[in-house]
């Protein structure tokens, strides 16, 4: 079982070494890299390209660890008792199975998303050690063990937002997702926008480094975002002339694809005129 990429999904050399490391060592790969580089497209097409099921659990900052595993829905079962509902007599009834139990229980291997753990309280991947680690857990309520039937490929991702603990890194595989060089950002291009024209592509790409690489910028542009600029471009038909930034701004045109926030706008109106006072 061994992840090559598919025809949807650029993935470097050094990330499929890092899914294939994650899958026979059978440990959680943990994926991090800024916002918008493809980490949670990443398990979904290492599910694609592996064939299996795909579990999706995106944590929230309520999430707790817990609900992964099962809820027990005692405000449920009271009421019912209160009605004289028969069903209180088996408390199978009022267990809600998360994320996890449904990955553990399914019939074959699958591919379980764990989304932007580092959403979560600081003690969330904590709770989760154990149950990652020996792939079982205890239902309380019940008294009985789920374990996993097949060990899941588990991707977990976090955006850097807060320091994961040693314990759980200790468990995991890590890979950080770098953000593309040109040559790369291309071949990423191709796949979503297929045909565009190379000059026009290479003016594009050339503004979105420079912008990106400008100092001083609060939030840099990500992948996702040069793809949603460059769908824009193609939709105005628009030349790699018309790519040149606006002068009396230093903006390129339809910027709000890229620029999210009026902070880093307002950086570029003040190099526009610094640039104009300097003249």
């Amino acid at each position: 079982m061994r992840f090559n990429g598919t025809d949807a999904y650029v993935a470097t050399e050094d990330l499929m070494l890092a899914v294939n490391a994650a899958v026979t060592l059978e440990r959680p790969l943990l994926v991090k890299g800024e916002p918008g580089t493809g980490k949670t497209e990443l398990a979904r097409q290492v599910a694609r390209g592996l064939g299996l099921p795909l579990i999706e659990w995106h944590v929230k900052s309520t999430t707790r660890a817990q609900q992964g595993l099962y809820e027990y829905d005692a405000v449920s079962r009271l009421r019912d008792s209160q009605l004289g509902d028969a069903r209180v007599n088996d408390v199978r009834h009022y267990i809600r199975r998360g994320k996890l139990w449904e990955a553990f229980e399914a019939e074959g291997k699958v591919v379980l998303l764990i989304d932007e753990i580092d959403k979560a309280d600081i003690e969330f991947p904590n709770d989760l050690l154990q149950e990652l680690d020996r792939m079982e857990f205890h239902v309380y309520e019940t008294g009985e063990t789920v374990r996993a039937r097949h060990r899941p490929v588990v991707i977990i991702t976090s955006n850097n937002e807060k320091e994961l603990p040693d314990a759980f890194l200790r468990r995991c595989f890590f890979h950080y997702i770098r953000f593309p060089d040109m040559e790369t950002l291309k071949r990423i291009v191709e796949v979503h926008h297929p045909g565009i024209k190379d000059a026009l592509l290479t003016a594009a790409l050339t503004r979105f480094f420079e912008l990106r690489e400008t100092p001083g910028l609060k939030k840099k542009p990500s992948t996702s975002e040069v793809l949603d600029w460059l769908k824009l471009i193609l939709a105005e038909d628009l030349s790699p002339e018309d790519l040149r930034a606006d002068p009396r701004s230093a903006l390129p045109r339809l910027h709000g694809a890229l620029l999210k926030n009026e902070q880093d706008v307002q950086l570029f109106e003040r190099l526009a005129f610094m640039a104009r006072a300097g003249r």
